[in-house]
This record gives C-alpha cells, sequence and structure tokens, in this order.
C-alpha cells in the first residue's frame, strides 16, 4: 500500500508516465476541458481542493521547467497567480498565455488535467515537466 508521494491512484500512475517537456494541467472547477483530454477529477465540495492546495501536492513529486498561466488569472484573479508563482524558485520561466489560447489550444496538449473544486476564478496552472536535481550532469 503506498503511504507516501501521491495518494491518488490515478495522478500517481498519469505522473509517472510524464517526460521531460510533457504538460500537465491542475484545472478549477469551472475550465473547459475537451473530451479527448484525459481529466482526473478529485473535486468534492466548493473549493475542496483547491488549484493551489493540490499544486503545492504536486510539486513535492514534480519537477518543473516552466509554467504557463492564463492571462485571465493575471487580470481576474491576481492573488492567485502570486500564490501559484510563490510556490516556485525565483526565475522559474512563466508564460502568460491568452485565456482562449490556454482553454482551447493548450488543454489538447497536456498529457493530462487534474480538475479541482476550486472557484477562484481562472485558477488554472499548466506545469511544464523538467529534468530535476536529481540528475546527474557530468559538464553544466
Amino acid at each position: 500500500m503506498t503511504e507516501t508521494g501521491i495518494l491518488n491512484r490515478d495522478i500517481a500512475a498519469e505522473m509517472s508516465k510524464l517526460g521531460h517537456t510533457d504538460k500537465l494541467l491542475i484545472a478549477d472547477a469551472g475550465l473547459a476541458i475537451p473530451n479527448t483530454t484525459k481529466v482526473i477529477d478529485i473535486s468534492l465540495d466548493v473549493n475542496a481542493p483547491t488549484a493551489l492546495d493540490t499544486l503545492k501536492v504536486v510539486l513535492k513529486n514534480f519537477s518543473v521547467e516552466k509554467i504557463i498561466l492564463s492571462k485571465a488569472t493575471e487580470e481576474v484573479s491576481p492573488a492567485r497567480k502570486k500564490d501559484f508563482l510563490d510556490c516556485f524558485p525565483p526565475g522559474t520561466p512563466c508564460e502568460i498565455v491568452p485565456h482562449p489560447v490556454l482553454r482551447d489550444d493548450l488543454t489538447k496538449e497536456v498529457k493530462f488535467a487534474i480538475r479541482t473544486g476550486d472557484f477562484t476564478a481562472n485558477s488554472n496552472i499548466i506545469l511544464v515537466s523538467a529534468g530535476g536535481p536529481r540528475w546527474y550532469c557530468e559538464k553544466g
């Protein structure tokens, strides 16, 4: 029985399939996600869990080289944008895209999405997978 790391078996299984530069979406309760994208729904109630809570757990087990946010997050929920960015080391690249690009295009590119119960408007974040600190490089 798994007692450490990501306990949700579906999320753990999908995360184990990700390679360098693959994308993972953590979505609020209302984001329209295409039927062709695998979705793991962990929403339980209004704001349970939030996208921020989910991100914090995912980051304990996942290396990120870049994040992608919607311009709508910046405009409508700037505190959430700040909370998201505070989860990453300074200098982590952050791409801001128009909301239709995130919703209509990038949701089709992610390997899978985690749908949360978050009711903070535009509380969506895409994580681009990286090789983490465990990788040995003879020369930098």
